[in-house]
């Protein structure tokens, strides 16, 4: 097919070919980051949490008040009866729970005269929190019940200027180990919240916290030999007892204090649902996005299209007259489509390119990958010839006897 008399046709027709090749500009910036947008937006929906999320339930009460004398006493008679469920495997009365959006976090150093903190990670309480999760371990042992510390001691030493009171040992991440020790030991190193040091027993392969802000610090995250009282139990069992022991749980509760007031009982994966319900409901909206961008796309290149063919019946059909056969003709108009798309498609390239920048500038998204832009190109190709495949079929029949009609 010789390009040449189709470029000298569209040239007849600048205002209609620009037009359309904006459009498909257009779209093909927007879906190309919008694409990106998607996957990004996934890959934090299936980010792992380093804990048996099939395996675990949460219950938390309202909080009724009482001293320190009667709330741990309490909470002990709770994680025993807790216990006693059949299908338990581990309890740990929390603080806080992965993808809780309720988070305790600190800045820890590596050097007591550090003006700045080296990270800032979230900090797990609880007695045999680590069991009762499911995480590994990549390194060292989990904490011992002779570490642990009630919350109530350290917070009323810490009023009071004295962090002598926090505990010895704490267990930290393998994202914690690389950040502050990259290719060391970290078993038995020593951080820092003020000025005393806890020193690094263990080190888990994974754990996500709970609030994630940046997901570059997601699995920044401790766990301290620290006792707690809030009324907020992990529960652990096998997958298929988990709505039984759930139920049974809280009736367990209830029967120990009717006055109890339920906030919440759910599953782990209902925990990470509502997480990330907003990264879902803006994967559907892009989406949503998307497709409507190439439809608009598909239409306007389909009316374009009959535009033309309407206007050049009788050049088809002096065409056809002279020997061109339907293929000719249909090659003819995909073609000149695929000359437009292409054009749009370059514009569109760097429109992407710039929307990203853009993008990187002022809501700190990452670089969006070379990958992305050819995706976006194919997506329009295909988008364009199938769109204007009706045109060209209709063009592709009309029949050599109207090049003799009047004009």
């Amino acid at each position: 097919m010789d390009i040449l008399p189709i470029l000298s046709t569209l040239r007849r027709h600048k205002i209609t070919a620009t037009l359309l090749i904006l459009q498909v500009a257009l779209t093909c910036a927007i879906v190309c980051n919008a694409v990106f947008l998607i996957a990004q937006r996934m890959e934090r929906m299936h980010m792992t949490s380093g804990v048996a999320e099939q395996e675990l339930v949460r219950v938390r009460l309202a909080s009724i008040g009482g001293t320190s004398e009667e709330k741990y006493p309490r909470d002990s008679e709770d994680v025993a009866l807790l216990r006693q469920i059949p299908g338990v495997t581990e309890v740990a009365s929390v603080n806080e729970v992965p993808f809780g959006n309720e988070s305790n976090n600190t800045g820890i150093k590596t050097d007591p005269n550090q003006k700045k903190s080296a990270l800032n990670a979230t900090t797990y309480y609880g007695t045999h929190i680590a069991e009762t999760l499911g995480v590994q371990l990549a390194a060292g042992r989990n904490l011992r019940s002779d570490e642990y510390v009630d919350l109530n001691v350290v917070t009323s030493a810490l009023s009071k200027g004295d962090d002598k009171a926090l505990p010895k040992s704490i267990v930290i991440t393998q994202a914690v180990a690389d950040r502050l020790w990259p290719g060391q030991n970290p078993l038995g190193k020593p951080i820092y919240f003020d000025k005393t040091p806890l020193y690094v027993v263990g080190v888990l392969k994974d754990l996500v916290r709970p609030a994630i802000w940046n997901d570059a610090y997601a699995k920044y995250s401790l766990i301290m030999p620290v006792r707690v009282a809030d009324g907020q139990y992990l529960i652990r069992t096998v997958p298929e007892d988990r709505d039984r022991v759930l139920k049974a749980a809280v009736e367990k509760l209830k029967a120990a204090d009717p006055n109890r007031v339920i906030l919440k009982k759910d599953t782990m994966e209902d925990i990470r649902a509502r997480f990330f319900q907003d990264d879902r409901a803006m994967t559907g909206l892009l989406v949503g996005v998307c497709v409507a961008l190439l439809v608009v796309t598909a239409l306007g290149i389909v009316g374009l299209g009959s535009f033309w063919v309407a206007q050049r019946r009788r050049q088809i059909g002096v065409r056809r007259a002279l020997g061109a056969t339907r293929a000719d003709i249909l090659r003819y108009f995909q073609t000149e489509n695929f000359l437009l798309a292409t054009m749009g498609i370059g514009l569109g390239m760097v429109l992407a390119y710039g929307i990203n920048l853009f993008l990187m500038v002022h809501y700190e998204l990452p670089r969006m990958p070379g990958f992305y832009l050819p995706i976006g190109a194919l997506a329009l190709w295909t988008v364009g010839q199938v769109a204007v495949l009706g045109p060209a079929m209709r063009a592709s029949e009309v029949p050599p006897v109207v090049a003799t009609r009047a004009a």
